[in-house]
């Protein structure tokens, strides 16, 4: 990294045209593989042991060999030479006459004198501590050649001119990050480029992005997945809302697996789960309504939850991807785009409906009529080895429930906990308080995964849980701050206050949950509403 003109820059080297290179033609970092010699290096070096490297790339040995290999590859392709003197300081290669480089440059390739005999002949130590440690990649599982490497940043050394070496880098590039990654400037980067350039991008200066990299502790090693979607096959990083899903049905990366949900597709989930996704995506549903399939495939009969919009052509899809016999249809609650498909479904199954009524308010199913009302802990056994438990969760409606698959501990979440977002909770029928609770109350419950009825798989339910209950009481407690310091106000003032951080189309949908939030501090006892005012009681504002 150097600061031009115009802020920090990084240097890239294109790769030459290979036909068996997947990163053919693609501008990278500079960098390569372990060598034999890298090992032979250790004395060296300046400024860092085998010992503290590998503690810091958690490896038991041979941490230093990847600190060397950098620098060895940096010196190869870019002409970059990290070597300090006697005095600590790096040399300048830019005083050495054109031979004298040629020389130093064939003594790292492979084959040449190697980098001992550089170091000897300059007087020099190789300056791996002034690498800093910044990122571990591990390329997808399904590939014909993988990698696991590991990222470092470095300021470029001063004296020194980069140069591509014609071979492995065919052209060399200081450019900044976010120019880099702009589609307008049309450089071919793999992912993992991508990903490393934006995740720096924000730094103004080469020296912070080197301070942030060096105080890094415990980096986490970043594998993608494979998967398909409409812009074909590609990786899939861990921070992509499919990642646990792409992970838990194609564990050994044959491709199979999908980054978007697809309309009307089946996909297996499990030996007991089957999902398909209603063409019914929007600002409030995002992709699209999960109905998904439950069932013991020994006893091929499936049940049913959330059959979806009123949508014929979203049911036809459930009845042609249905595994087996449908037996039972579920629904989580009766908002409009998650009970209204249960008419048609019943009349093609003939299949008992199950569930709670709807409550008598504004966009709600009416024509759910459940021939059971299901209660709280009731189980319901699916066949020997599929049994689903129903859990009472009001707050985003009254009539919520949650269905808890035993065997596999995946609950079906409906609306209570959704991928990517928070729900709205809306008034007079939808209750924060409630809603809370029943959130506490799932923090008792041994889960695995969410399935919720809006997006993909979620791993690690507790954090899921707990993430959703903070910003809760974030946003609570957001409340409470405002109208202390605004005094008696209005719902349309506080809301601007309080919903600050939501784009302006979505304050109306906003209002619905801070009406909800209030509520919740009026039954709490901290504030109270007169002549559609609000204000913080004394006592609480005490």
């Amino acid at each position: 990294m150097r600061d031009g003109a115009a802020g920090m820059e990084v240097l890239l080297v294109r790769r030459a045209e290979r036909n068996d290179d997947r990163s053919s033609g693609a501008f990278v970092f500079p960098g390569g593989t372990l060598d034999p010699q890298d090992k032979t290096l250790h004395e060296a070096c300046a400024g860092l042991d085998d010992a503290a490297a590998s503690a810091r790339l958690k490896l038991p040995d041979g941490g230093l060999d990847f600190y060397l290999a950098a620098v060895r590859e940096c010196f190869e392709e870019a002409g970059l030479l990290f070597a300090s003197d006697a005095g600590g300081e790096l040399i300048a290669l830019d005083t050495l006459d054109a031979t004298q480089q040629a020389w130093l440059r064939q003594s790292a390739r492979r084959g040449g004198p190697g980098m001992a005999q550089l170091c000897e002949r300059l007087g020099v130590r190789l300056a791996v501590d002034r690498l800093a440690y910044h990122s571990h990649w591990l390329t997808p599982p399904g590939l014909p050649k993988r990698f696991d490497t590991r990222f470092f940043v470095a300021m470029a050394p001063a004296g020194q001119s980069a140069t591509h070496d014609g071979d492995e880098a065919v052209e060399h590039l200081w450019i900044r990050p976010g120019d880099a990654i702009d589609p307008a400037r049309g450089l071919k980067l793999v992912a993992v480029t991508r990903r490393t350039l934006a995740s720096i991008a924000r730094f103004d200066t080469a020296q912070a992005c080197f301070d942030h990299a060096a105080q890094l502790r415990d980096i986490a090693r970043i594998m993608p997945r494979l998967a398909q979607g409409s812009g074909g096959l590609r990786p899939v990083l861990p921070s992509e809302p499919a990642y646990a899903e792409i992970e838990r049905i194609d564990p050994l990366g044959q491709g199979h697996a999908r980054y978007e949900l697809a309309t009307g597709a089946a996909v297996r989930l499990s030996e007991r789960i089957w999902r398909v996704t209603a063409g019914n995506g929007s600002v409030m549903t995002g992709p699209g309504t999960n109905t998904y399939f439950v069932g013991d495939p020994a006893r091929n009969e499936w049940a049913v939850i959330d059959p979806g919009p009123d949508d014929e052509a979203h049911v036809d899809a459930v009845l042609a991807a249905a595994p087996g016999p449908i037996r039972w249809i579920l629904a989580t609650h009766t908002h409009i785009d998650h009970s209204p498909a249960t008419s048609s479904l019943k009349a093609a199954t003939g299949a008992p409906v199950l569930g709670r009524p709807a409550p008598q308010t504004p966009r709600q199913d009416q024509t759910f009529q459940p021939e059971r009302i299901l209660a709280h802990g009731e189980r319901l056994a699916l066949g020997e080895g599929c049994t689903l438990r129903v859990v009472h969760t009001p707050g985003h409606a009254s009539n919520h429930l949650c269905f808890l698959l035993e065997e596999e501990k995946t609950l079906f979440t409906g609306d209570h906990v959704m991928q990517g977002s928070t729900v709205v909770i809306n008034p007079p029928d939808g209750d924060m308080h409630a809603y809370l609770a029943s959130l506490a109350a799932l923090q008792d419950e041994d889960l695995e995964w969410l399935a919720p009825g809006h997006g993909f798989l979620m791993p690690r339910p507790a954090d899921a849980i707990r993430t959703l209950i903070r910003h809760r009481m974030q946003r609570e407690a957001k409340v409470l701050n405002a109208l202390r310091e605004l005094g008696e106000t209005g719902i349309d003032a506080l809301l601007l206050r309080v919903y600050d951080d939501v784009p302006q189309r979505m304050l109306p949908v906003a209002k619905r949950s801070l009406l909800a939030h209030l509520l919740k501090l009026a039954h709490d006892g901290r504030v109270q509403e007169s002549d559609e005012k609000w204000q913080v009681l004394k006592r609480a504002a005490d």
